[in-house]
């Protein structure tokens, strides 16, 4: 069954999108087909790990501002799974891990790339939320606590961005990459391939530019949390590397 990845979701642009990036969602879907999804969305934040159970189809949450009018009417009916939902908490009540329950739905760090690799809707999604306050090593143990969900049949998804600065995000999606961004996203792409944990728990200080690519964690916290909730044994696989608009990475993991 497919292993716990970190994928970029791209910006709302993605729904509508036809490119590289989304020929890849497509394509990772096809090859990577779970019996249900676990994922942590940069976009679902709570101080307490959040798990939101239901069995019924999802609600949309248009957590964007300012696109066209279609942007806020897409649609996609993929269910919940209260099931999953307990076996997340079951885990974490193993693990030690504070968590409580509360339903939401799907935001823009789930249904852009669920559209694109998962179309018919068909796959039971449980969202978990992320706190970026947690210190790095803590991320990792949320992951830990998951690890080998996927011999149930359960794909683990981290759902963010590498590099997520919008002041330095260029209008143009084929702006040349900003130095600056090429250094972070080779020291991260480095370190997550060595697996290297204690490095990418220090990445505040000692990857190059780090204040810049990640002024914010929201957007990374998800990378540490499906690293650690990957096999040790396993190599990583790089799935996805380029840069967009400037300084967007989208490099995504299998672990």
């Amino acid at each position: 069954m497919p292993a716990p990845v970190f994928l970029c979701h791209g910006s709302p642009y993605t729904i509508f999108e036809e490119s590289d990036f989304t020929r890849f969602l497509r394509r990772f879907g096809q090859e990577n087909r779970p019996d249900a999804i676990v994922i942590f969305s940069a976009h679902f934040e709570r101080e307490v790990t959040t798990i939101a159970a239901t069995d019924d189809v999802h609600e949309m949450v248009y957590d964007y501002y300012g696109f066209p009018p279609e942007y806020y009417q897409v649609k996609y009916p993929a269910k919940g799974s209260t099931k999953v939902a307990a076996i997340v908490e079951e885990r974490f009540r193993q693990h030690r891990i504070p968590y409580r329950k509360e339903y939401r739905g799907l935001d823009h760090g789930v249904f852009p790339i669920m559209m694109h690799a998962y179309p018919e809707a068909d796959i039971p999604i449980v969202p978990v939320s992320v706190n970026p306050f947690l210190p790095p090593r803590q991320q990792v143990a949320i992951g830990e606590a998951l690890r080998g969900l996927e011999e149930e049949g359960i794909l683990v998804i981290g759902s963010g961005y590498v590099i997520h600065n919008l002041f330095f995000f260029e209008p143009d999606k084929d702006a040349p990459p900003r130095e600056w961004a090429v250094q972070f996203r080779d020291w991260i792409r480095e370190k997550v391939l060595a697996r290297d944990i204690d490095a990418l728990c220090q990445y505040e200080m000692l990857a190059p530019h780090a204040a810049l690519a990640v002024p914010r964690a929201e957007h990374f916290v998800p990378l540490l949390i499906a690293l650690g909730s990957g096999s040790p044994e396993r190599p990583v696989r790089v799935l996805y590397d380029t840069i967009e608009h400037g300084t967007g990475s989208t490099l995504s993991f299998q672990f």
